[in-house]
This record gives C-alpha cells, structure tokens and sequence, in this order.
C-alpha cells in the first residue's frame, strides 16, 4: 500500500541521515578528547562547556526552522494559495515537515567541510612557565629523534586483542558506569522533551503546531545552553575535583526536581466533546442519525453551548453562513442547544492563560538540569586512563543511543498512546489520536520526566557515596603507610 512505501522510504531517509550525522558527533566527541589532553585542567571545563553548548544551538536552530516550515501547507508546492482553505490553527493542517530536511541537509554539508583541515594530532598547551624553565634548562633545540613521537598507533590485530581488557577496565570503573548511567536517564528524558513536548503544548494549552515548536526552540533549548555554559564557569571558577563536580550534578538534578513538579498541576481537564469525553452527550447523537455521519469524518465545530463535536454533521447542522471574510458559521444545528448554532475549529482547553507559568517552569527547569552536563563530561574524563579516554566516551554515546534515544521515543509514545480516548479511522484502519484525555496525558507524560531524573538524582547520589568510601581507602592507606615509614625510623634510631 501507499502508507507502507511511506513509511519503508521515511525509514531508509532516517538511516542515511544517521550514517551522515554520525562522523561528525565521532568528530566532535574526538574534539573532546583532543581538548582534554592538550588543554590544561584549568581551561579544559570552559573548553567543554562551550563545546556542548555549541552543539545544543544546532537543534534550538532545527526546532524554530522547523516551526517555520511548519506554517507552510505540505503541499504548497502543488497546490495554489487561493486553493488552501485550512489554517495552522485547524486541527487537519498539516505542515511542509519535509522542507526542514532540505535546509537541514544543505547547511550540513556546508558546516562539514571545515573538518577537513584539522590536524591528525592537536599541539599541547605549554604554559609561559613551563616553556620559561625548559629554555633555561635545555637552550640547545631539540633533535629530530626528541621531536618524533615515540608512541606508535596500535594496529588492528593489537587493538583486537587488547580490546577485552581495555573494555573491562573501562566497564569496572563504578564512577564512570554510574555517571553515564545518570547521563543516560537525562538523556531518555530529552528525547521525550524532543519528541513530544510540542505535541503536549498543542494539546494542553490550544496552541498551533508551529507555536508549541517555537516554545522548544526559542525558550527551553536556549536555556539549557545558558545553563551548560555556567556549569562550566562554575568549574572553572572554583577549579571543581571530582567530588565537586558530583556535589554539583547533585545540587542541580535536585533543584531540577522542584522545580518539574508544579508542571504536574498546570493544566484542565478535557474540554467537552460530543460522545467522547462526556456521558451526558451520548444522547445528543439521536439527533443526527438521519444525516448518517461517516466514523471517517473530522472536521470540529465548536457549538454555541461549548460543546465540540467531531463535525458539523455530529453536531446535526442543517445550514452554512458565509459573510464576506469568507468566515464560516454552522447554522441550525438541532444538537446544539441554546442558539443552535456551531463555529469551526476546537472548542480548546481553556487552559491559555496557564502556558506562561508553564513555559517559564520548563525554562528554569531546562537552565538548571544543564548545569549537570559539563561537570558529568569531566568526571568521565578525569577517572578514565589517559589511553581509554576515546573508548570510553565512545562507549557512553552507544549507551546513549541504545538506551536511551532509541527506546525513549517509543516508551513515550507508548504512554502517550494510552491516553488517547478517540482514534481516527480511515478505511476501516486506526490513524491518528484525535482526542486525549488531557489530565491523563499530563501526569503520564510529564510524570515519566519526574522518573527519569529521579533516576539521574539517585546515579549522581551513589556516585558521592563511592567518592566518599574511596577518600576514605585512601585516607587509611596513607595513614598506614605512614604509620610503617615512622616504624622503619624507629627502629633504625634504636640500631644506631
């Protein structure tokens, strides 16, 4: 059928997509490893944090483009705009989804091709002192043999072989493994963000597709940038260890916590739909059975009593007004009660004046939740060994993808699938929701973010627990070593 040739062509487009996104996120996460080597610990973290922060303005730019295609009709190309007689506000309209993919594809290559003229090896960072001392002590330039590198890139067959050990000391780390395992909740928890926070906005608060699209890039993305970027001044400033970077992330996810929960309560309940929503409004249905609505028919009318209806024809409109606006109005409409008649388009949640209290909660939410990203990248690079450094971010971007951005979309649109109290129908198959429970859709939506970084908060505590105990080995250790150091002078004292 069409829809399956669909889908296999949308399927095999996402799996070239990927294929040419993924040599430049290896690049950037090479970068990051470069930086951590030549740069000093000092510099390394707002190195990062800038880093990160510059690859989370790519999707703030992807979400307002795509809110701006999103208000071209999907066939603006074919069909004339005299000819369009739906607007970004009615639920049928479908925006140009596919020319987002066009300027996307276009910009990319332009940005790749930078690339090409990074050296194979970053320089070191030397600092004035050190290069001050090494002129004093070694004047004489250095010889071609001190010049070389004298490490040698490990074959195929040697990296084949060391590979196991390298994996399981990488593996064995209990920081590294809880750090990206807080990652990884994160991570779940904005591809859900990504996905279907607009779709939330559309339904919860009647706003347009292109809108709620708008919000994402234009309030939350640029917030968490801000965030990422302090995160690392903070590093920075105050020359953050480990244990302060896990105090940190702690401090953050905690504050994030609080500050997601009123999100939970911002919202109404499900507007009133004819046969849907109400029990009440079964009844009304007995005044159009003679116009022998189709089950395939969606075009809502909001009557004048503030009941929606699936169509004029639900709602037992006899007549259609047009003034000279072109402006619709259903007219005798003998389910409607009061003055009869029924307006086109959603009735809406009546939840409007709630989306600014809300957009400002997912702000904060976002600027807070972003401090975490810089200090949770230099721990994993401050407890893996210098040679493991690219292993192990490759290995924390797998478990991103693998649990994280490929069953979060489908975890949340499987939650988002239940509360869904209308599906369309077309040619006697299931489509798309029409109608959602709006008080179910808030708190299952919204309340899997709460668990998710539930899950970061208790990743980030363990890890201040492990830090600790290992401080405290530590501790014990040089207290016994001292201990034998004073025992060896005494007796020595005691020979003599």
């Amino acid at each position: 059928s069409s829809y399956t040739c669909v889908s296999i062509h949308l399927s095999v487009a996402e799996v070239l997509t990927c294929c040419s996104v993924a040599p430049c996120q290896i690049t950037l996460r090479t970068i990051n490893v470069f930086l951590s080597s030549s740069k000093s610990k000092h510099s390394h973290a707002l190195c990062v944090c800038i880093l990160l922060a510059m690859t989370s303005i790519g999707p703030a730019f992807g979400f307002i483009t795509g809110a701006l295609m999103l208000r071209f009709y999907v066939d603006f190309d074919k069909v004339p705009k005299e000819e369009i007689e739906l607007d970004t506000t009615d639920l049928r309209w479908v925006g140009a989804w596919w020319l987002g993919f066009l300027v996307a594809s276009c910009i990319l290559f332009l940005t790749a091709l930078p690339y090409l003229f990074f050296p194979r090896n970053m320089p070191k960072e030397v600092s004035q002192s050190r290069l001050i001392q090494k002129k004093d002590v070694d004047p004489e330039p250095e010889s071609k043999e001190q010049q070389t590198d004298t490490r040698q890139e490990p074959t195929l067959i040697q990296f084949l072989k060391s590979f196991p050990k390298i994996a399981l000391r990488t593996l064995r780390n209990p920081i590294y493994l809880l750090v990206v395992l807080a990652l990884v909740n994160l991570s779940a928890l904005l591809s859900g963000l990504a996905t279907f926070m607009a779709k939330f906005i559309e339904k919860q608060f009647s706003q347009s597709a292109s809108f709620s699209t708008m919000m994402i890039g234009g309030v939350g993305i640029p917030m968490a940038v801000l965030g990422t970027v302090l995160g690392g001044a903070l590093m920075r400033r105050f020359s953050l260890s480990v244990n302060g970077a896990s105090k940190l992330c702690t401090i953050a996810i905690l504050l994030c916590i609080l500050t997601a929960l009123p999100m939970l309560f911002l919202g109404c309940p499900t507007q009133s739909i004819a046969g849907v929503s109400n029990n009440r409004y079964l009844s009304l249905y007995h005044c159009s059975s003679s116009c022998h609505c189709s089950e395939e028919a969606f075009n809502p009318v909001c009557g004048s009593d503030g009941v929606e209806f699936r169509s004029p024809c639900h709602a037992g409109c006899q007549s259609v007004e047009t003034d000279n606006f072109s402006k619709v109005n259903y007219t005798e409409c003998r389910c409607v009660s009061g003055l009869s008649f029924a307006l086109p388009g959603s009735c809406g949640s009546g939840c409007e004046h709630l989306l600014i209290p809300f957009v400002v909660l997912l702000g904060l939410t976002a600027f807070i939740a972003a401090f975490s990203q810089t200090p949770s990248c230099m721990m994993i690079l401050r407890e893996v060994p210098p040679e493991d450094k690219s292993f192990a971010v490759g290995v924390q971007y797998m478990l991103f993808r693998v649990l994280a951005f490929m069953p979060g979309p489908v975890l949340y649109g499987s939650v988002i699938d239940t509360t869904c109290i209308l599906w369309g129908k077309k040619c006697g198959k299931e489509t798309s929701c029409q109608y959602y429970n709006l008080e179910s859709f808030r708190s299952r939506f919204l309340g899997l973010q709460v668990v998710f970084v539930c899950g970061g908060l208790l990743c980030y505590l363990l890890t201040i627990v492990v830090l600790r105990k290992r401080d405290r080995y530590q501790e014990s250790d040089y207290q016994m070593v001292n201990q034998k150091i004073s025992e060896k002078g005494k007796e020595k004292e005691l020979i003599t």
